[in-house]
């Protein structure tokens, strides 16, 4: 994460920064008002004709709004954290000083990261209060106590994935074999294997079918050499 940060904050400071769809889609969400949101805007604009430190004076060509008003606009979106001013030194060794968005991005990425985590913490919720009604229907009947804490212990003590659970459930039913037991014999097997998503369940089960279909292939051929061997042709008995 911190590398993603660092190549954030190196493509923002060489002023390759373009207005990003994200900017527009959250920036309401992160409570920055209309106004601030334009006048940032400005300032990425300043960016890209190469002037990174533009003063009130020259804000207020371009902005409906008095220096005074963008002087307090920019305190403000520096006290909320959402714009800096940074110091370097340029080629004639003289210090400068300039406007730095960085911790907008950095601000909108913590909240899209954060909100992508709580939905999908939301969605393994979901699926996992799902997973007992999945059972009840294979099983037809309710489930027993006993079965319901064999099952939340996959969840929680094992950290299996519901859909590692399903893909299990899946294994035994068409096996013929419909028990906790059973299935939790395959979870076993696959967390000893390493098999942690339904891909590798369904390539570990290909490679599984083949060899079985090789194996009964050379039995089948060893079978038929037998036979070959112990068949003796009555009809073809010469004196």
């Amino acid at each position: 994460m911190n590398d993603k940060r660092q190549r954030l904050r190196t493509w923002t400071g060489q002023g390759n920064v373009t207005v990003p769809q994200f900017f527009f889609q959250h920036y309401k969400d992160l409570k920055i008002a209309d106004d601030e949101a334009l006048l940032l805007l400005h300032l990425l604009a300043f960016h890209s004709e190469g002037n990174d430190f533009p003063t009130p004076t020259d804000i207020a060509k371009r902005y409906h709004v008095n220096e005074n008003d963008i002087s307090l606009k920019l305190q403000r979106l520096l006290q909320k954290g959402f714009l800096e001013i940074t110091q370097g030194i340029d080629g004639s060794g003289r210090l400068f000083e300039k406007y730095s968005v960085f911790p907008l991005w950095d601000r909108i990425l913590d909240y899209i990261e954060s909100t992508t985590m709580q939905k999908e913490s939301l969605e393994v919720k979901n699926e996992e209060g799902e997973i007992f009604s999945i059972f009840e229907q294979e099983f037809g009947r309710l489930l027993s106590p006993m079965e319901i804490e064999t099952i939340s212990m996959w969840l929680d003590a094992d950290h299996h994935s519901p859909a590692i659970i399903k893909a299990a459930l899946k294994e035994a039913v068409l096996a013929g074999k419909l028990s906790l037991r059973y299935i939790d014999r395959i979870l076993f097997e696959w967390k000893k294997k390493n098999i942690t998503s339904v891909k590798q369940v369904e390539k570990h089960t290909e490679q599984f079918h083949q060899k079985t279909t090789v194996v009964q292939q050379k039995q089948n051929t060893v079978q038929e050499n037998k036979n070959k061997v112990s068949f003796y042709n009555w009809l073809e008995e010469r004196e």
